[in-house]
């Protein structure tokens, strides 16, 4: 059984490493191995395409916005129950 001491050494490095990671949530990019372009904080694990892949994304970006207003009651935000019917979408 650990002693208080300990327990309270382990809490500060607990708090510790803790304070060395970066917020929940906020969006973090980094250069991947690879040389894509990795974007942390939006879920699990990082999203990571190549610069042309991103700039054509990018590029495409008032179709998703249109695409997710024309399906808003289809689609959920992260922590809701699954959407009723799925939509198909826009290639590209």
């Amino acid at each position: 059984m650990a002693t208080e001491k300990e327990l309270l050494a382990q809490i500060e490095a607990l708090k510790a490493e803790l304070a060395k990671r970066p917020e929940a949530g906020k969006l973090r990019l980094k250069v991947s191995p690879k040389g894509g372009l990795s974007v942390y904080g939006l879920g699990r694990f990082p999203v990571t395409l190549y610069k042309s892949q991103w700039l054509r994304l990018i590029g495409f970006i008032e179709e998703i916005k249109a695409f997710i207003k024309a399906n808003d009651k289809l689609l959920k935000e992260k922590g809701e129950e699954e959407p009723p019917v799925a939509a198909t979408g826009t290639e590209g």
